[in-house]
């Protein structure tokens, strides 16, 4: 009997923290507005643009997944083109939510993330003294709506965001 108790009693912490550990992190709960499939339409500098952004948890509910593709018609001064992304979200070590995009024009941007409110999260990149920042913005509204926003800051002026692309996206499923 004696064993079975020293043996509870070295199990139970290690049971206790696979347990925490596998629970999904906290931090990540603000986000789960945008889980589903987002169908949008917006403009912006590379003109008007339709596409596609689908959020879903994954690895056990520890990551958030982003995927999203933007479809340009041609213009009188571009041929069409295909923008096609991917973002992973997650809790750093740190304890803070932040997020890594990669694209297919070779862009890698790291994000802090901020939830600003209820249905509302920014996504901003440091500071780089040589290299633009971004801010990626989401922010829920009536009729499962989310209105999108991608903002650019000069190298040395990281405050100063201008708007890039703008969006509507309404929930597909």
């Amino acid at each position: 009997m004696r064993k079975v108790l020293v043996t509870l009693f070295v199990l139970m912490p290690i049971v206790a923290a696979s347990a925490a550990a596998t629970a999904p992190p906290k931090q990540l709960e603000p986000l789960v507005f945008l889980i589903g499939e987002w169908g949008g339409a917006g403009s912006g500098n590379p003109g008007q643009g339709a596409g596609v952004a689908t959020f879903v948890r994954s690895l056990q509910d520890r990551v958030i997944i982003r995927t999203s593709y933007a479809e340009y018609p041609a213009t009188g001064t571009s041929p069409a083109s295909r923008h096609d992304d991917l973002m992973i979200i997650y809790v750093a070590e740190d304890g803070k939510v932040r997020a890594d995009y990669y694209d297919n024009e070779g862009h890698v941007i790291r994000y802090v993330v901020t939830v600003n409110g209820p249905g509302d999260v920014s996504f901003v990149s440091e500071v780089s003294s040589n290299a633009p920042r971004y801010r990626l913005s989401y922010k829920s509204a009536p009729g499962d709506i989310v209105k999108g926003r991608f903002e650019v800051a000069p190298p040395g002026k990281p405050d100063a965001f201008t708007e890039y692309l703008a969006w509507d996206s309404k929930k597909r499923r």
